[in-house]
């Protein structure tokens, strides 16, 4: 198959449906790389940084170790968000526990925190899940259009014929499996980094409730 013959035989529709799915591919595959890259960090950033908060004698050495080691800013921000609900003496009762007013105001913290991590481990995802959805309709279209284009090109010559359309029609089919060589990477990378999203979010999730019972319950360090 010639493909700068192709190219240069279709028309604008269908070169424009190509550099659509082009455009797809280098999106998804650019996502993928980089959510690899992000999400082996974050995993062994959080494992490490929730066994140095744990094995930490106070909050401060506790806010040390985990900004030594949390690269993606993944559990420091709940730290802080703890620290600064811990940190208002006036709003415990006797010195000890947080009161209801300050728990619901520790709770709004981590969960801010906690929705700007998740987001981050979410980013690029919709893009994934968009381009395995509507790329086979692309190249479909380009497909269908290309079959149209040729059928009309030569009722106009005044010659149809099956090996004269042949050709032309297989042509056209390039476009669906441009679509779906586009969009099963996309969905494939959407599963699989999907999957180890959901285990960072339910571990950041379960270190936030650990987090706010400490606010609950701990005095001030």
């Amino acid at each position: 198959m010639n493909f700068v013959h192709w190219w240069r035989s279709g028309d604008a529709v269908t070169q424009t449906a190509a550099l659509v799915l082009l455009l797809m591919s280098v999106a998804s595959w650019v996502i993928m790389l980089w959510k690899t890259r992000l999400l082996s960090r974050a995993s062994a950033d959080l494992a490490r940084s929730l066994a140095a908060f744990w094995q930490a004698p106070d909050w401060p050495q506790a806010h040390a170790a985990v900004a030594a080691f949390d690269r993606e800013s993944l559990v420091l921000p709940l730290v802080v968000a703890a620290d600064m609900a811990r940190a208002r003496p006036e709003i415990r009762t006797g010195g000890t526990a947080l009161q209801e007013p300050a728990l619901a105001h520790a709770t709004r913290l981590l969960r801010g925190a906690l929705n700007a991590g998740t987001a981050r481990l979410q980013y690029g995802q919709v893009v994934l899940a968009t381009v395995g959805a509507t790329a086979p309709f692309v190249g479909l279209l380009g497909t269908v259009w290309g079959i149209y284009h040729a059928l009309a090109a030569m009722a106009g010559a005044g010659q149809i014929s099956v090996e004269r359309l042949a050709g032309p029609v297989g042509e056209a089919l390039i476009m669906t499996a441009a679509g779906l060589a586009v969009a099963i990477p996309a969905v494939l990378g959407y599963n699989v980094l999907g999957r180890t999203v959901g285990r960072l979010e339910g571990e950041l999730e379960g270190f936030a409730h650990d987090l706010r019972e400490l606010c609950a319950s701990a005095p001030e360090a």
